[in-house]
This record gives C-alpha cells, sequence and structure tokens, in this order.
C-alpha cells in the first residue's frame, strides 16, 4: 500500500511544497510543462525505445481526460504544445499528433481506477526490462529499494502488446493501489500525485533494478534489508512528498540545461 505523506511537522520547516494555483489555466500550463521536463529526462536516462513509452498526467479541471505525448515524437524534443489531450473513451479532445494506442489502454485504465493518480509513467528501460524478465518483486536489497518494499506489484500476464482495453483494466488491478508494477516480459509502470513523483518513481526503481541485476551477477547471496527496517525505511523515503521533492535536483537541471 502506498505510504501517506507524513505529518508537515515532520518534515523540514523549508522544504519546497507542491506549487498553489489561481486559475485552472495556470495549473494546466504548469502540468503540462512538467510532463515535457519528464520526458526530456527520460530521454536524457535512454528510456526510450523507439515509439514505445508514454507519461500522462490528469487535466486539472477535466477529470477524466488526460495529457499523453504523441505517438512517434522523440522524448528529447517533445514540446509542451505537442502533447494530446484524451478522454478516457479514446477521443483526443486537443493536439493534431496521432495517439499511441497503448498509451491510451493502459492510462485511461489507471486513471479510471486510481482517482488519487495524477500521473503515470511507462517506458521499455533497459533494466526494467531485463528485471521484468525474471518474473518476481524486487528485493529490499539496497536503501533506494526499500521505497518499493510492500508497495509494487507483479503483473505476470503479458498477452503480447497492449492494444485492448481489456489488458489495460488487468494492468489497472494488478497495480491496485501501489505506486509501481513490474509487467512481466514488459517495463515497469509507476503512478503518483504529482509528475514530479510519477517520474522519480520510475526513475529509482530501473535504478534498483539495475542495482540488483548487478548483485545477482556476483553469485553470491543477496542480504536483504530486515522487514522492519524495511517498512522504516519506505516510511521515510517512499511517500509521495518525498518522491516528489526528490525530482527536483533533476527538474532544476533540465531546465537550466534545455531552457524549459
Amino acid at each position: 500500500m502506498a505510504v501517506p505523506n507524513p505529518p508537515l511537522e515532520m518534515l523540514p520547516g523549508n522544504i519546497p511544497m507542491p506549487p498553489q494555483f489561481d486559475t485552472i489555466e495556470e495549473e494546466r500550463a504548469y502540468l503540462k510543462r512538467k510532463l515535457t521536463g519528464a520526458f526530456r529526462i527520460f530521454g536524457k536516462f535512454g528510456f526510450s525505445e523507439g515509439v514505445a513509452g508514454h507519461i500522462t498526467v490528469r487535466d486539472p479541471e477535466l477529470k477524466d481526460h488526460f495529457w499523453v505525448n504523441p505517438f512517434g515524437v522523440s522524448f528529447n524534443v517533445l514540446t509542451a504544445d505537442q502533447l494530446l489531450l484524451v478522454n478516457h473513451q479514446g477521443e483526443v479532445i486537443e493536439g493534431e499528433l496521432p495517439l499511441n494506442r497503448a498509451a491510451f489502454a493502459i492510462h485511461s485504465q489507471v486513471h479510471a481506477a486510481r482517482p488519487d493518480v495524477v500521473a503515470a509513467a511507462h517506458s521499455h528501460s533497459v533494466y526494467g526490462k531485463a528485471f521484468s524478465a525474471l518474473g518476481q518483486e524486487l528485493l529490499p536489497i539496497t536503501q533506494d529499494a526499500c521505497a518499493f518494499y510492500k508497495d509494487h506489484a507483479l503483473f505476470n500476464d503479458y498477452t503480447g502488446i497492449v492494444n485492448e482495453l481489456d489488458e489495460g483494466k488487468r494492468i489497472a488491478v494488478a497495480l491496485s493501489d501501489y505506486k509501481a508494477a513490474i509487467l512481466q516480459n514488459h517495463g515497469l509502470i509507476t503512478v503518483g500525485h504529482s509528475v514530479d513523483e510519477a517520474a522519480w518513481w520510475f526513475i529509482t526503481m530501473e535504478r534498483s533494478c539495475q542495482a540488483q541485476l548487478l548483485a545477482m551477477q556476483t553469485g553470491q547471496p543477496l542480504i536483504e534489508i530486515k522487514h522492519d527496517i524495511a517498512m522504516r525505511t519506505r516510511a521515510e523515503l517512499g511517500f509521495p512528498l518525498a518522491g516528489y521533492f526528490q525530482f527536483q535536483p533533476l527538474w532544476q537541471d533540465i531546465c537550466a540545461t534545455q531552457g524549459l
């Protein structure tokens, strides 16, 4: 189960908080900018694989609509005005470029099943794909991996490219109320209460998969962090505001280097 934010009195008094907005238009522009930045970061980290991969954010006014990247546009050059606004029936309400059918099939069902989810991220990253072939969950063998301890699912029913809503529904059911899922033979999917959080969970989950794969290659036994310590560690770094905050250095970097 996803870890809730701790009481504010437990956090540093000057920790940056997600912004508030006076109008829907301001919030929508902010979300689209953040979504664009998240794609640029994914591109920088090499998370793209041809036309595969998508991040979505729920529209702040039309709750059964989400913004998504168009089909066939590089993460590295995507701009906010190229994003598509799509409803849960698959209709493109705003935007001229083609819609990725798999993006709609997966994300529409995740957003519909999880009203708390603002953003969701899925891409065919190398280590996420490799780890997904093992058919197992991440182990709590590092501090960072503890963010996902007892808070991610394994969807072990791959039936091919996700083109139908039924497949998206089954992924949403497997995801349940967790922050992430390993899609067996496919890759990773993460969700959050902000673009920042969903993107950060994906990045750190990808790296945790990489770390476990590297550790497994040594042939030595993996030493797991004890249950109570792993749970306590998750409580300290696996809550929504922590995900939002850990994304900020990446956001600062991409803004400075790409002028977003």
